[in-house]
């Protein structure tokens, strides 16, 4: 499971990979889990999950930005997402990644573009969720979410528990509405656990000490133990379900999703969308390998889809392993 795992985050991490991926759109099974490649296909899905009593956070997908162009780009159709939001009054907020925004660029640039998302998104009450990505990126994340924080309530950010200092983290910003999560990147062990079982009990934990101590929780996780965990804690410490709620990725566990949001816990489905889809659609294997039988169901739909996903998943493939021998 280990390898695999790697496997899958050294495929994220790929620029040549990432680039043929926009060239052949969502060919390969991503459009089972990715909601759309434009803005209009992206509210179309969100209102199916609105009428099923289910919210949205919205991520426009970006990897690799190197060029303030390509993060201008990316400021620009986010505030076009947050405009989509209000005029079509969905049930819905913004999950971005700093990174997306020129974070690898210059710091005064990203902290620039972000304050102008945040502070439109403010104007609408549209709650700015900072995606927190590898640990190099993490102090930078959180430093810009501190500036903002000083203009703006409107935001809010990410715990990974598989981190030694999630807890540190989860003390200082238990006043902010924090999603949990276990994380999806490959760290060193000096700064990370690496074993699954001891991963899942800090997440559990950070879980507990947020739903008792914090602003708002939400719990990301489709691990149905977790889900039933937090159920007969929130009952036994009378925590009322308007302190937190459950996420999923948009395209897993949907039946799940159903039947949390008709048992009345508040619900809100991770909804990804771009053409910059395959970051992110590797990191979702390395989380799980699992999730290739989703893929597998999807590519073999359609005769058309069996051949260019067989094609374009050889190539994929056979890239990263001449990669790995090297």
């Amino acid at each position: 499971m280990g390898l695999t795992r790697d496997f899958f985050i050294m495929l994220s991490q790929n620029k040549v990979l990432n680039r043929g991926a926009k060239r052949w759109g969502l060919r390969l099974g991503a459009q089972s889990v990715v909601a759309g490649t434009n803005i209009k296909e992206m509210v179309e899905s969100v209102k199916v999950l609105n009428a099923e009593g289910i919210s949205a956070t919205i991520d426009n997908l970006g990897e690799f930005v190197f060029e303030k162009k390509e993060a201008l780009d990316a400021k620009k159709q986010i505030l076009s997402v947050i405009e989509a939001i209000h005029e079509n009054q969905l049930d819905a907020h913004i999950s971005l990644k700093p990174t997306q925004l020129g974070l690898d660029i210059e710091y005064q640039f990203c902290l620039d573009n972000l304050r102008e998302i945040v502070a439109k998104a403010y104007e609408y009450s549209i709650f700015i969720n900072f995606d927190m990505e590898d640990y190099g990126h993490l102090q930078p994340s959180f430093d810009i979410l501190d500036e903002l924080s000083v203009d703006y309530d409107n935001i809010g950010t990410v715990i990974q528990a598989y981190f030694y200092n999630a807890e540190d983290n989860i003390e200082k910003y238990k006043n902010y509405r924090l999603r949990i999560v276990k994380g999806a990147y490959k760290e060193p062990e000096n700064l990370a656990y690496q074993d699954k079982n001891e991963i899942d009990r800090n997440f559990t934990k950070m879980i507990e000490y947020h739903l008792l101590n914090g602003k708002f929780t939400s719990i990301a996780t489709h691990d149905h133990h977790v889900i039933n965990h937090v159920k007969n804690f929130v009952r036994e410490h009378n925590i009322p379900n308007d302190k937190f709620e459950f996420q999923m990725l948009y395209g897993f566990r949907k039946d799940l999703q159903l039947k949390l949001a008709k048992e009345g816990y508040n619900f809100c489905t991770y909804v990804p969308f771009g053409n910059d889809w395959y970051g992110y659609f590797m990191r979702r294997l390395a989380e799980r390998p699992q999730n290739l039988n989703l893929v597998a169901k999807q590519m073999f739909n359609k005769k058309t889809n069996t051949l260019i996903g067989m094609g374009a998943g050889a190539f994929l493939l056979g890239r990263a392993t001449k990669k790995l021998k090297k």
